[in-house]
C-alpha cells in the first residue's frame, strides 16, 4: 500500500463519470470538507486486512501529533503501477474506513474519475508518505498498537522557554530544524537514493558493505578502521574523564530471562534471533541488559553513588529493515558506547543529567561537527514538564537556538524525559548521534536496588547516555559534512587529528629518497602520521593523488629543500605554498590535534607498497 497524507485546509471534489465496471454506485455530487487530513491511498497487490490495520494506526498516530480527528480516505491509483484487483482494493478501503470509525472519518468513491482541488497547510507535519507492506510490519504490531493510542504534541521552544505551536511557526531561520519536524513526523527511514557519503566511503578506501555477510554488516578498510578506532579511543577517554567504569558484557542473552522478557515483550525490536541448545537467544541492541544485570548484582550505597557503568559495544545489533539500510546511516551490527548512570533520586539524576548534556555537547564539537551540524529533539511527558520546566528551559537555552519538542500526554516508554541531537544530511534524513534518557522503570524491572540514608533499599533512576552516538553514524556525519563542503566550494576534509595520512612527503627524484626518510622519521617521532610518495609517477599526479586523498599537508623536497632550514609546505585547504621553518611546522600541526588520540599509519609508509583498494 502506498499513502500520500495530506493536512488540509480544504478539499473539494466531483465525480465524473465511472472508470471501471466495479465502480461504487453513488449520488454524484460535489463535495467539500474543512480542516481535514486527505489520505491518497493506492492498494498494491498482498495488501489486506493487516496492512489496512497497519497504515491507519500509522495515520491516527500522525493525525493526532496535529490534533486533528477528520479523515478523507481518497482511492488514488496513480501511485502504484502494481495494484490490487479491483474487489480486493474496495475491501480493503472498507476496512480501512471501519477501522478509523472513531474519527470523523470519509470516504471518497472508489472507481470513479473525479475532478478536485484542495488546499494544503502549509507547516513541517502537513505532508507525508508512507509505503506499507505485510513485509514492514513485524512483532512490534502489537507495540504500535500501544502506542499509538498514547497523546502527544509537538511544539517549538525557544531560548527564551517559550513553547510555540509547530504548525504556526516561522521556520525561514532555522532551515534543518523544519526538516527535522518533518522528518519525526513522516517516520520514514527508507531512502530512494544513496547519499553522498556512500560514494565517499568508498572513494576514500574507509568502508564497504560485505557482500559475504547480512545487509548492514560493514568490512572497514585500513584507513577507516584507523578513523573508527581514534573516534572510540576518543569517546573512551572522555567518559572515563567524567568518571565512567568501563566494563565489558555478552552481545547475547536469553529471551526468556525474567528480566529481559518483561522488557523485550514491553518494547519488541527488530532482533537476531539464535537457537541454541534449547535456548532461544537474542543479540543485544544496546548495552543496557548486560549492564542492569551487572549492577543487580552489585552492593550499592547511596554514598558510592552516582554508579557510572559504561562498555563501547563492539557490537550492538538490530534488524533494521532492508530499504532503511544505506552506507554507514543506519546499519544492523554498530558500535555503540552506551553510558548508565544509576542514581539515588530525581535531584541527583536531574545534577547528573546536567553534566552528560555539557559532556555530550563537548564530545560531539570535539569529533568535528559544529553546532550549526545538528538539531536538536527533546521528548518528555506532561507530568515531568511541570514539575522540571527550569531544567528543560535551561537545557534549551545551552542550545541558544529552537529546539523541536514532543510532549507525551502520559508515560509510555520506561523514560519521562529523553533528548537528542539529530544531524540532517545532504538528502534531508535526520540521524541522531549524542542522546540521554531519564529511567524510572528499569531500577525495578532488573531488581537493582541500593541502600539509603535509612539502610533501606531503594529502587535507583538510571540515566541512558550515548555522548556520541554509534561510531559508525559520526564518520556517517563527516562524511555528508564533507560533501556539503564540497558542494558549496569548499575543499572537503577530515578533522586533521583524523586524517589518515596528515603529511605526505614527494620527492622529486629517487636520489632524494633517503633523506626523504630521515625527515619522515622526524617528524612521525612528534606523533604525526607522515607517508612518502615514492612512485614512479610524475609531481604533478602525486600531488593530485593527494589532493584527492584529502591530505592536509603536501611537503615536495628538491635540492633546494635538502638545502634549506625550512619546509615549502603546500596547504590542501588553504592552497597557499609557504616556506617555515620545521620547528614551527610541528608545532602548527600539534597544535591542531592537541587532545586527540594518536595512532600510527595504519598503511606502509611507502605508498609504493601499499595494495590497491578496488571499490
Amino acid at each position: 500500500m502506498r499513502i500520500l497524507q495530506l493536512h488540509c485546509d480544504n478539499i473539494e471534489y466531483s465525480p465524473i463519470k465511472k472508470e471501471i465496471s466495479s465502480a461504487e454506485d453513488i449520488d454524484p455530487k460535489s463535495k467539500r470538507f474543512e480542516e481535514i487530513v486527505v489520505v491518497f491511498v493506492a492498494i498494491e497487490e498482498g495488501d489486506d486486512k493487516t496492512v489496512a490495520s497497519n497504515a491507519i494506526l500509522q495515520i491516527k498516530d500522525s493525525m493526532k501529533k496535529i490534533d486533528c480527528q477528520k479523515l478523507l480516505l481518497y482511492p488514488y491509483a496513480h501511485l502504484s503501477s502494481n495494484l490490487a484487483s479491483p474487489n480486493t482494493a474496495l475491501l480493503v478501503l472498507k476496512e480501512m474506513e471501519s477501522l478509523a470509525s472513531d474519527l470523523e472519518v470519509y470516504r471518497a468513491p472508489f472507481g470513479w474519475t473525479k475532478s478536485y482541488k484542495l488546499q494544503v497547510k502549509g507547516h513541517p507535519l502537513a505532508e507525508n508518505s508512507k509505503v506499507i507492506t505485510k513485509e514492514s510490519i513485524d512483532d512490534s504490531s502489537t507495540a504500535l498498537k500501544t502506542e499509538s493510542k498514547i497523546k502527544s504534541f509537538w511544539h517549538i521552544m525557544t531560548p527564551d522557554g517559550k513553547m510555540h505551536d509547530i504548525s504556526s511557526f516561522n521556520f525561514s531561520k532555522h532551515k534543518n530544524l523544519e526538516v527535522l519536524a518533518k522528518y519525526e513526523s513522516a517516520k520514514k527511514r527508507s531512502v530512494d537514493e544513496p547519499p553522498p557519503h556512500v560514494r565517499l566511503m568508498k572513494k576514500m578506501a574507509i568502508a564497504d558493505y560485505e557482500p559475504a555477510s547480512d545487509s548492514g554488516n560493514m568490512r572497514f578498510y585500513p584507513n577507516g578502521r584507523l578513523i573508527k578506532s581514534l573516534i572510540e579511543r576518543y569517546v573512551n577517554e572522555k567518559i572515563h574523564e567524567y568518571g565512567g567504569l568501563e566494563v565489558e558484557t555478552p552481545i547475547m542473552y536469553d529471551s526468556h530471562h525474567p528480566s529481559l522478557e518483561s522488557y523485550f515483550n514491553r518494547f519488541p525490536a527488530r532482533q537476531y534471533n539464535i537457537n541454541s541448545e534449547g535456548k532461544h537467544l537474542i543479540l543485544r541492541f544496546a548495552a543496557c541488559f548486560g549492564q542492569f544485570l551487572m549492577a543487580t548484582d552489585f552492593q550499592l550505597s547511596y554514598k558510592t553513588m552516582p554508579l557510572k557503568l559504561y562498555e563501547l559495544t563492539r557490537y550492538s545489533f538490530r534488524r533494521e529493515q532492508s530499504g532503511e539500510l544505506v552506507g554507514l546511516r543506519r546499519l544492523r551490527a554498530f558500535t555503540m558506547p552506551d553510558c548508565h548512570a544509576f542514581c539515588t533520586d530525581m535531584k541527583q539524576a536531574v545534577e547528573e543529567f546536567r553534566k552528560r548534556f555539557d559532556l555530550s555537547r563537548n564530545v560531539i564539537h570535539g569529533l568535528g561537527l559544529e553546532e550549526s551540524d545538528y538539531e536538536m529533539a527533546i521528548r518528555f511527558t506532561e507530568d515531568f514538564y511541570n514539575e522540571n520546566k527550569s531544567l528543560i528551559e535551561e537545557t534549551v537555552k545551552k542550545i541558544g537556538r529552537p529546539v523541536l519538542v514532543e510532549m507525551w500526554k502520559e508515560k509510555f516508554f520506561y523514560f519521562v524525559l529523553k533528548w537528542e541531537f539529530n544531524f540532517i544530511d545532504n538528502l534531508g534524513k535526520a540521524s541522531a548521534l549524542s542522546t540521554d534518557q531519564i529511567d524510572i522503570e528499569n531500577g525495578q524491572r532488573y531488581n537493582i536496588t541500593f541502600v539509603d540514608e535509612q539502610n533501606k533499599p531503594q529502587f535507583p533512576i538510571i540515566l541512558h547516555n550515548s555522548p556520541s552516538g554509534a561510531i559508525e553514524r559520526v564518520i556517517y556525519a563527516l562524511l555528508e559534512k564533507a560533501a556539503k563542503d564540497s558542494r558549496e566550494g569548499r575543499k572537503p576534509h577530515f578533522p586533521l587529528w583524523l586524517a589518515p595520512t596528515q603529511i605526505r612527503i614527494i620527492p622529486l627524484k629517487p636520489e632524494f629518497l633517503e633523506y626523504c626518510e630521515k625527515l619522515a622519521d622526524s617528524i612521525g617521532n612528534k606523533n604525526i602520521r607522515v607517508d612518502i610518495d615514492d612512485r614512479n609517477e610524475s609531481i604533478g599526479k602525486r600531488i593530485r593523488d593527494a589532493e584527492t586523498e584529502w591530505i592536509r599537508y603536501i611537503l615536495v623536497i628538491g635540492e633546494k629543500e635538502m638545502s634549506s632550514k625550512n619546509l615549502n609546505v603546500r596547504d590542501r585547504e588553504s592552497g597557499a605554498v609557504n616556506e617555515i621553518l620545521m620547528d614551527d611546522f610541528i608545532l602548527e600541526i600539534q597544535k591542531q590535534i592537541e587532545g586527540k588520540p594518536y595512532s600510527q599509519l595504519n598503511f606502509a609508509r611507502h605508498v609504493s607498497q601499499r595494495p590497491q583498494i578496488m571499490v
